[in-house]
Order: C-alpha cells, then sequence, then structure tokens
C-alpha cells in the first residue's frame, strides 16, 4: 500500500504543481488539493482512467500510477513527460519560437492545420497552450480540431521547462497508455484507489470521444469496483449558474457514501460560447462522490 503524501482530509498539506502543464477543459488544477484532500490516507495502485490534463494525478504525486486515456495524442504527450522530457520541451519551444517571427493567428493555423492532418502530440501541446482558453474542441463526425487562437501569448519556453521539469518529477513513477476507461478500471484491485473525472453531461459535448460517453455504462463499471473493494473518486456535474441549476443525474442510491461540493468558480468553457463575456452569474460547482 502506498501511503498519501498528505494527512487524511487536510488539504493544507496538499500542494499543487505550481503550474498548469497542459491546458484543458475541465482542468482540476486550481483545485485539485481539495479533490486530493478526500483521498484515503493509504491505498494500492491509483488509477486516472479519463486522464485530460492530469492535475489531480500530478497532486497527488502517487508512487504506482497508470494514467490513461482513449485519446492517442494526449497520451503521447504524457509517454513523452516520463520517457524523454528534453523532447517535450523542444516540440513547445520550436512552435513557440514560429510564433514570434510571424503572424500569430496565421502560423497558429499552420499547426492547427499540421494536427488536423496528423493528429500528434507534438502539435497539440503547443495548441492546447495557445488556443482560445485551453477550450480544445472537436467536431463530432471526424474529430477535427476547431479552436480559434487565443488572444493571450502563450507562456515562453523558459517558464514552460521549468513546468516540465516539476511535472516530470511528480509522475515519473506512473505509466500512461492508450485505454478505454473501463479497461482500465477493469484492471484494480482490492485496496486499489480510481479518479474519475469523465466529459460531464451538461457541458462537455465537444470534447474528444465525450459524444459516444455513456454515464450509465461508468456507473456501472464503479459499482462492480466497489464490489471489489476499489476506493472510486467520481468528479461529475454539480450546480450551474451560481447554483440555480441542479445537474440531476442517474446516480443510484447507495452506490456512494459521501459527496462533496468544490467550487469551480466560472466556466471557461461558457465564455467560450459567450464570446468573452465576463459571466460573473455562470459561476459553477462539481459533485466529488466517493465509495468509501
Amino acid at each position: 500500500m502506498q501511503l498519501g503524501l498528505f494527512k487524511a482530509y487536510d488539504k493544507t498539506a496538499v500542494e499543487a504543481p505550481g503550474g498548469q502543464l497542459l491546458k484543458w477543459i475541465g482542468n482540476k488544477q486550481r483545485f485539485a488539493a481539495d479533490i486530493v484532500s478526500c483521498f484515503p490516507r493509504k491505498f494500492g495502485r491509483y488509477f486516472e482512467p479519463f486522464l485530460g490534463s492530469g492535475a489531480v494525478l500530478a497532486t497527488l504525486a502517487p508512487s504506482d500510477g497508470l494514467g490513461s486515456d482513449i485519446f492517442r495524442p494526449l497520451i503521447e504527450i504524457w509517454q513523452t513527460l516520463i520517457r524523454d522530457p528534453e523532447s517535450l520541451k523542444m516540440w513547445y519551444e520550436e512552435r513557440w519560437n514560429r510564433l514570434q517571427h510571424s503572424d500569430k493567428k496565421s502560423i497558429y493555423e499552420q499547426i492547427k492545420d499540421s494536427y488536423n492532418t496528423h493528429p500528434n502530440g507534438a502539435d497539440l501541446l503547443f495548441l492546447c497552450r495557445a488556443c482560445y482558453g485551453g477550450v480544445v474542441r472537436f467536431r463530432q463526425f471526424d474529430g477535427y480540431m476547431s479552436t480559434p487562437c487565443g488572444v493571450h501569448r502563450p507562456i515562453p519556453p523558459k517558464a514552460f521547462d521549468a513546468r516540465v521539469h516539476e511535472w516530470h518529477l511528480r509522475v515519473r513513477d506512473c505509466s500512461f497508455e492508450v485505454m478505454d476507461y473501463r479497461e482500465a478500471m477493469n484492471m484494480a484491485k482490492e485496496g486499489d484507489l480510481i479518479y474519475c473525472d469523465p466529459p460531464y453531461h451538461h457541458s462537455q459535448s465537444i470534447l474528444y470521444g465525450a459524444q459516444a460517453f455513456d454515464l450509465q455504462e461508468l456507473i456501472n463499471t464503479i459499482s462492480d469496483c466497489k464490489c471489489r473493494g476499489v476506493f472510486v473518486a467520481l468528479s461529475i456535474d454539480g450546480t450551474k449558474k451560481s447554483g440555480s441549476l441542479f445537474c440531476d443525474l442517474p446516480i443510484p442510491a447507495g452506490l456512494f457514501e459521501r459527496e462533496v461540493y468544490v467550487n469551480c468558480g466560472r466556466s471557461m468553457l461558457r465564455r467560450f460560447q459567450m464570446n468573452g463575456k465576463t459571466l460573473e452569474s455562470e459561476q459553477v460547482s462539481d459533485r466529488l462522490l466517493l465509495t468509501f
């Protein structure tokens, strides 16, 4: 059993990485410590089958972990981070330098065209940091990445290099695989810990693979895991619009032992959909459901 790097339910002892490695919709960077503080003090192997930005995994920094996702270019980034972090730095720097010597939007579109012609981790790495708000959206019928260029300047290579170094140290004891969540979760054994952060039913249908995602299938898989003695934590829709809309989901009674609300602030996805308005009324709260 690995021992958590924090006191149970004491989020003051949990420290997230100093900055995001990837910008990603649903990124848990700002409140990963809140989530991790709810995890059991002792557990076996750690699984994160909807990896995305990996903020929770990097905050936990497990001594034995598996991060997985069905999105191959994303996993290519993570595998390169642990196997060859210098290549990850070079991927970013080469594209960042191109941006400095020409029109920002035209270079961004060239990189996006390169990605859409041949989906790959090197282009995706830069696009997710340079696109509008980190809203990496995909067309349902062909997987085309369509997000326009962001108004911000992507961070310089020196700053990105520092993040690569920190994140490499945090996740170096993990492995990363292209894998369906059901396959990954079925690998978990009694005493292992799974954190699920699937596409959200009410807001994230534009994510890669989200259109085919079936929440009921995930619930059934969680139930099977609980029966095997696996600890499962699930982040899922909570409330929208300052708490006025409760996202009612088909969660069976008795499956989860605890429910915690995590304040996520304003929705960047909603801001993107409404052309950059400040959206003071669009507050979002996630539910963290725990089988333990």
